[in-house]
């Protein structure tokens, strides 16, 4: 799915999934840096992130991928 990532002075990092009009908080990373992990959203989604440079600038729009809600959650 295709989301974008952007970081707020209020809220720290959010995503914004335009075909569901839904922005929601990023609440835990695998990785400080995000990309190549997974992160876990305030609504409970799971998404898994490619792998991209350290120091990629946002906001970025990127193609996301959700986990089955019966996977291994972290």
């Amino acid at each position: 799915m295709k989301i974008m990532i952007r970081r707020s002075p209020d809220t720290g990092l959010s995503i914004y999934v335009p075909k569901k009009d839904i922005e929601e908080s990023i609440v835990a990373s695998e990785y400080e840096t995000l990309w190549g992990g997974w992160i876990k959203v305030a609504n409970g989604w799971v998404l898994d992130l490619p792998e991209m440079a350290s120091d990629t600038r946002l906001p970025i729009t990127i193609d996301a991928k959700k986990r089955d809600e019966s996977g291994d959650d972290p």
